[in-house]
C-alpha cells in the first residue's frame, strides 16, 4: 500500500494536501468537512497588520476620548467592516478550530513592516496553532525605494517573528524578487522553517462604463503551478527550508508535479472554493493509483526527484532552455 505521509515544519501529515488560507477555514464547520474529507491540515484566514493597528488606534482614540485623534493614520487604514474577524475574535477562533480539528492548524498573519502588531504572533501560538505562516504581501509603489531596502525589511521582520514564537515559522512570498535564490536563504537564515510559493497578487481592472477601478478576485488555474514548480525545483537542496507549492494545485498531477519539484506540501484553495470538499477524496484516490502504476511506495520517495539538482539536464531550467523553447517555434500556416 502505498504511503501518502510528509512533514512539513516538523509536523507529520497524512499526505500532502493542506487547504491554504480562505474563506474556507472561517467556519469550524466548513474546516471540519474538509478534514473528514481527508485533508491532512489548515491554514487560518489571516490576521492582517492593517487590522491589529486599526483596532490599537481605535482603542486608543476612544480611552483620549479625542474624536479627531489619529483621524490621518485611520483614514489610510481599513474599514473596520473590511475584515469580518477582529484580532480578538480570530484568536479565539484558532483555538475553536485546534479544539474540533484533529489536523494541524496554522495561523497566519500577513504585515510586512516591524511593530508591536507583531506579538500577535505569540497569541497565536498561545491559542494552540501548531504552527505560523508569515504571508510577506507588499507592493511598492515608491519610486526612491530601494530593492534591498525592501528586502532588508521582509528579513528582519521574519527574524522578529520568529524570535516571538517557539512553533514553527513558514513564509509566503512573492515572486517578483531580483534575486530570489539569494533571497529565500536570507529569509531561511533568519528563522524561517518553510517557505510558500508563491503569493498571487490582486491587480485591479478598469470599468469603462462607470469609469471606476474595478477590485475582483479571480480563482486561480492549474497553468499557473509552473512559476512556482520552476523555482521550487531550483531552491530544492540549495535552501535549508520546507517547501510549500501553492497557485495551481487543482488536480492530482498538479500535486504530483509539485511533490516532483521538491515541495513537501501541495496548498488549495481555489480548486476547494470551485469544487467542494469532494475533491480531495477523489485527488487522493487518484494520487495512490498512478504510485502504484508507477510503483513509487511512498510520496517522500518521489519529493525532488525531478529538481534542478536531480535531473539529467539541468539547464532545462535555466536560460538555455528559454532559448531552445524559443528555437523549436514554427510559424503558423
Amino acid at each position: 500500500m502505498t504511503d501518502l505521509s510528509t512533514t512539513y515544519l516538523g509536523l507529520r501529515l497524512k499526505n500532502p494536501l493542506v487547504a491554504s488560507a480562505s474563506p474556507l477555514s472561517k467556519k469550524v464547520e466548513s474546516a471540519l468537512k474538509l478534514e473528514q474529507a481527508g485533508i491532512a491540515a489548515i491554514v487560518m484566514y489571516s490576521l492582517f497588520e492593517e487590522q491589529i493597528i486599526h483596532e490599537n488606534l481605535e482603542l486608543d482614540r476612544f480611552l483620549t476620548r479625542n474624536k479627531d485623534s489619529h483621524s490621518e493614520a485611520l483614514s489610510y487604514l481599513p474599514d473596520t467592516g473590511t475584515y469580518s474577524l477582529t484580532p480578538e475574535k480570530y484568536i479565539s477562533h484558532v483555538s475553536a478550530l485546534k479544539k474540533a480539528l484533529k489536523i494541524p492548524v496554522i495561523g497566519s498573519l500577513n504585515g510586512v513592516s516591524k511593530g508591536g502588531w507583531t506579538q500577535y504572533a505569540r497569541h497565536i501560538q498561545d491559542a494552540g496553532a501548531d504552527a505560523l505562516e508569515l504571508n510577506l504581501y507588499y507592493l511598492p509603489i515608491d519610486p526612491s525605494l530601494r530593492s534591498n531596502e525592501v528586502e532588508d525589511t521582509q528579513v528582519d521582520l521574519v527574524a522578529q517573528v520568529k524570535s516571538a514564537i517557539s512553533i514553527p515559522l513558514s513564509v509566503k512570498i512573492s515572486p517578483y524578487i531580483t534575486s530570489l535564490p539569494n533571497f529565500t536563504k536570507r529569509l531561511a537564515d533568519a528563522g524561517a522553517d518553510g517557505l510558500v510559493l508563491f503569493n498571487r497578487f490582486y491587480q485591479p481592472d478598469f470599468d469603462l462604463d462607470e469609469l471606476e477601478i474595478v477590485h475582483s478576485l479571480d480563482l486561480s488555474v492549474s497553468a499557473e503551478l509552473r512559476l512556482p514548480l520552476q523555482w521550487i525545483s531550483i531552491l530544492y537542496g540549495n535552501v535549508k527550508a520546507d517547501f510549500a507549492l501553492t497557485s495551481g494545485i487543482h488536480t492530482s498531477t498538479d500535486a504530483l508535479k509539485a511533490m516532483m519539484a521538491g515541495a513537501k506540501i501541495a496548498m488549495m484553495a481555489s480548486a476547494l472554493l470551485h469544487n467542494g470538499e469532494g475533491l480531495i477524496s477523489s485527488m487522493l484516490n487518484e494520487l495512490s493509483l498512478w504510485m502504484e502504476s508507477h510503483e513509487y511506495e511512498s510520496i517522500q520517495q518521489m519529493q525532488g526527484s525531478m529538481s534542478r539538482k536531480s535531473v539529467k539536464e539541468p539547464a532545462a531550467f535555466e536560460r538555455a532552455n528559454y532559448m531552445k523553447v524559443l528555437g523549436s517555434f514554427k510559424d503558423l500556416p
